[in-house]
């Protein structure tokens, strides 16, 4: 085994999880999240021996999978859309599962490109900076999309604690 799979095997053992659970959170489902980490870490696979990998590899295994997400994404508005015969019912108590659950699928509801700076800048807490440069972008964009994704996503969450309050 050369030196250059050695060192992507470990650093792929240390970090998989972390990159399956962002992606995650990018998409919204874990079949999904299983597909763009795969996808992104056989991009930086690719990429390995050119790589600065002096603390730089978790911020370029970000930005691949971001740019996987969204190009992905373009893809997929070519689909049509599953439609369903029955709405499913709204639960009556919210558990702290739900609560997760409803979280999750605003934040799915999101588009790419909102949905990815705010899963940058909160669950992974990187600076406007950081985040921006693994967008691709600047940081006035990163302000502007997580305040739009933000405030989506509170009226989302506020919208279901009403059906359900109303619902009680």
């Amino acid at each position: 085994m050369h030196d250059r799979d050695r060192e992507f095997r470990a650093y792929f053992e240390a970090r998989a999880a972390v990159v399956r659970r962002t992606a995650f959170l990018l998409c919204g489902d874990w079949h999904s999240a299983e597909d763009l980490a795969q996808t992104a870490l056989a991009k930086v696979y690719q990429h390995w021996g050119r790589l600065d990998r002096n603390g730089q590899v978790d911020a370029y295994v970000r930005k691949t999978l971001v740019r996987t997400l969204i190009d992905e994404s373009r893809w997929r508005k070519r689909r049509p859309e599953t439609v369903v015969d029955v709405v499913p019912e709204v639960a009556e108590a919210v558990t702290g599962l739900e609560e997760a659950m409803d979280v999750r699928h605003a934040l799915a509801a999101l588009p790419p490109r909102q949905r990815a700076a705010v899963v940058l800048r909160y669950w992974e807490d990187l600076p406007v900076a950081e985040t921006a440069a693994a967008l691709g972008c600047s940081e006035g964009t990163v302000k502007s999309q997580v305040s739009k994704g933000l405030g989506a996503l509170r009226r989302t969450l506020a919208a279901r604690r009403t059906v359900l309050w109303e619902g009680s």
